[in-house]
């Protein structure tokens, strides 16, 4: 697809850009490489790739959640500020 004046207009009224001349040429060159690179991905045969949902395959790199008995609980309370019904009162961030 031939990348017109008309379609780097359009895309950059609706990003909202102000692009120079030499801007405007640059975009060109770059929308026509982006272009062709999804041609040639649609050439290829994808019949039998499964999909995938993410680039990255990592796993899960979190520990577990443990619950456990916290112990210092009357400290954190007695070290507070402001104390209301056995609750830390914090100020309001509205």
């Amino acid at each position: 697809m031939m990348i017109t004046d008309e379609i780097i207009d359009k895309v950059s009224l609706l990003s909202k850009l102000s692009l120079s001349t030499s801007d405007r040429t640059k975009a060109k060159e770059d929308m026509s490489k982006m272009l062709d690179y999804v041609k040639a991905i649609e050439e290829l045969d994808l019949d039998n790739v499964a999909p995938s949902t993410h680039m990255d395959y990592i796993s899960n790199v979190y520990r577990e959640d443990v619950a456990f008995d916290f112990d210092r609980k009357a400290a954190l309370i007695n070290g507070a500020p402001c104390i209301e019904n056995k609750c830390i009162k914090v100020p309001k961030t509205f």
